[in-house]
């Protein structure tokens, strides 16, 4: 798990930057220039996330459960990705009722998206990775909730059908990602 424990702290810690060390930030992108910093930023983005996948594959192949997964995991998972989708979605439509409501729908979704795996994974690997996931985007949130009220951060008002293309998206993201992304990508059938 060594790949996965050092993808995790590459890709987390970089997302995490402006989080714990905005001032660092700040300084980097002044001192190198913005699209410097984001090829530096995303150069380390890549290779963690590169690890965590490679990792995590390795650590899946002799895992053993940790707990055993109640029954009504599977269903509850779906409900949970479905919304995760949704918040996913609305990240791109700006006027959505849902991305207004929740505000950062993407940390939402990254949250949705660790329980809903969690339900239904229970080997060591699972349980660090999705609850690495799930705990930075809780503390993710609780940041970027705290810089909005100090910046007086003024939304825009929703509108209808930005909703119904955030709602008609999510869906077919996620009926898409159920029926052939997710058993293409990771090699297992979410349906069964």
């Amino acid at each position: 798990m060594t790949y996965l424990v050092i993808g995790l702290l590459l890709f987390l810690g970089m997302h995490s930057v402006r989080m714990l060390a905005d001032g660092w930030r700040s300084e980097r992108i002044a001192a190198w220039g913005a699209l410097p910093w984001r090829g530096f930023y995303s150069a380390v983005a890549l290779l963690g996330f590169a690890l965590i996948v490679w990792g995590y594959a390795q650590a899946r192949l002799d895992a053993q459960p940790l707990w055993n997964l109640p029954a009504w995991g599977r269903g509850a998972t779906a409900l949970l990705m479905l919304a995760s989708m949704l918040l996913l979605s609305a990240y791109a439509i700006k006027h959505s009722h849902i991305r207004l409501l929740v505000r950062h729908p993407m940390l939402w979704g990254v949250l949705l998206f660790a329980l809903a795996h969690l339900l239904v994974n229970s080997s060591p690997a699972d349980l660090l990775l999705f609850a690495s996931f799930g705990l930075w985007a809780a503390f993710d949130l609780a940041s970027c909730y705290r810089r909005d009220r100090l910046n007086q951060v003024v939304y825009p008002q929703p509108k209808w059908s930005a909703t119904v293309i955030n709602l008609v998206a999510g869906i077919i993201l996620w009926v898409v990602f159920a029926r052939v992304l997710h058993l293409w990508l990771i090699g297992v059938s979410p349906l069964g």
